[in-house]
């Protein structure tokens, strides 16, 4: 049988407080298959316009150049935790499980990690969710890391 090398990790984090648990546990991954960690965030929508009663208004480019700013801050935080500077971060927009598709493929990764932090997150793989949308797409292998909180 032919040994699988795995060289990258990607693993997918959302602002949930429980992507703490997947970014340490997609981190511990990567580390037993001496792969490099590139942690992705996805911002799903990028604010475009708004509107008042009479008006309608385009966001000025520097909120969304903020929101980049935001992003950007919590993917370095989550490379602080793990204590690793070999962590590669990187954002990207777009939709969640189609662009963590697209840049898993774009950077070449072998493994996808990505969290399902719902109460009943077997019950979303199976009734639908962004971890059940990567999963029915995906040929590259991925881990779920089941994050519900214990009741």
């Amino acid at each position: 049988m032919k040994r699988i090398n795995f060289k990258k990790v990607l693993v997918a984090l959302d602002y949930d407080a429980t992507s703490v648990k997947v970014a340490e546990e997609g981190f511990s991954i990567a580390q037993a298959m001496h792969a490099e960690t590139i942690l992705l965030h996805v911002i799903s929508e990028l604010p475009v316009n708004y509107s008042t009663y009479t008006n309608a208004y385009e966001f000025k480019v520097d909120v969304i150049g903020d929101l980049k700013k935001v992003t950007q801050n919590f993917l370095d935080k989550a490379k602080k935790h793990l204590d690793d500077e070999s962590v590669t971060t990187v954002f990207r927009d777009g939709e969640i499980a189609d662009t963590i598709l697209k840049t898993a493929k774009e950077l070449n990764v072998d493994v996808i990690v990505i969290g399902s932090h719902s109460k009943k997150w077997l019950d979303n793989i199976i009734m639908g969710s962004t971890a059940k949308d990567v999963l029915e797409k995906t040929s590259i292998p991925l881990f779920i890391i089941p994050t519900r909180k214990k009741e």
